[in-house]
């Protein structure tokens, strides 16, 4: 089939190339041989009036033409494999299928234990595989490398489709038989105490260094973690203390060592957010994940205010 002129069957080989930057592992993913797809390429190059892929050093980049086209061409390759993986109904009992959601261990401490249960009663034959927060996660979707985002509102994208799962409050969190405990935790002992903070090590900023940033407030830090779980351990038994998401710790103080609280500035609630291509929403195995997603949110416990 043809469409101005382009074998349609290139765009499959073109999207490889431009994700692989390699004719060897392209030929190697289409599971064709290296000389198919040196053919693939050179069609490719006439079809364009370009190299597309440029000879620098032992490396090949994408020429300036190329990298316009890889976003278009990934968009339109993950629409045509949606297409052919929907079907006209899903039956969570007896059908299979593989599922990728990049959430944070956060979202994982709130939503995983339920979700894992509802998956292995209802869905016995879902794949569930649960990846690690992105620095850019919409670029994840965008790629087709992410069935569904779960992530802080403030990251999500505006292209794609998209709903609340829940909000949160930040508290600071101290050990309750250190210095903080018995004391109200004003700006000034905030400012001056010793943080233990959340860094992703894929760049982005954690909200709680976004609440500090717009508070005006710099903190001390003495000790930095990539795991948002691993924040009360750290703190327990110290003098340090973290701005943290109350969901997350307040399983913890049943366990003692930790108190909590409230922030002494104003910042808006952390809104949790749920986001899938929408192309995809019609999907009904992604919509059944969805609504069950949804749903372990509603069940997940609210902390009680902090006084």
């Amino acid at each position: 089939m043809r469409f101005n002129k382009l074998d349609m069957n290139l765009l499959a080989a073109l999207d490889i190339l431009l994700k692989t930057r390699s004719v060897t592992r392209a030929a190697e993913e289409m599971f064709i041989t290296q000389s198919a797809m040196s053919n693939a390429l050179g069609r490719l190059r006439t079809f364009f009036d370009d190299p597309l892929l440029v000879q620098v050093g032992r490396a090949m980049e994408l020429s300036p033409l190329a990298q316009t086209l890889q976003g278009p061409v990934r968009d339109i390759m993950m629409r045509v494999e949606s297409a052919t993986r929907i079907r006209p109904a899903f039956d969570p009992l007896t059908d299979s299928a593989v599922f990728n959601v990049v959430i944070s261990d956060y979202s994982l401490s709130v939503l995983g234990a339920g979700l894992s249960r509802v998956v292995s009663d209802q869905a016995p034959n879902i794949q569930l595989n649960l990846r690690p927060q992105h620095a850019r996660p919409s670029v994840l979707l965008e790629r087709g490398e992410a069935d569904l985002l779960i992530v802080p509102d403030y990251l999500s994208n505006a292209e794609h489709e998209g709903q609340i799962l829940y909000e949160d409050d930040l508290v600071v969190l101290v050990a309750s038989d250190g210095p903080h405990a018995g004391v109200p935790m004003t700006r000034e002992r905030f400012c001056a105490a010793r943080h233990v903070l959340m860094e992703p090590f894929t760049g982005q900023d954690s909200y709680s260094a976004v609440v500090m940033r717009e508070a005006g407030v710099t903190p001390v830090k003495v000790l930095s973690t990539y795991s948002f779980s691993s924040i009360p351990a750290l703190i327990r038994g110290t003098d340090r203390v973290a701005l943290i998401q109350h969901r997350l710790v307040a399983p913890e103080l049943a366990r003692g060592g930790l108190a909590i609280k409230p922030a002494p500035f104003d910042f808006a609630p952390l809104r949790q957010s749920i986001c899938w291509q929408a192309h995809r929403s019609r999907d009904p195995g992604l919509r059944w994940l969805r609504e069950k997603i949804i749903d372990c949110a509603r069940a997940a416990p609210v902390p009680a205010p902090v006084a």
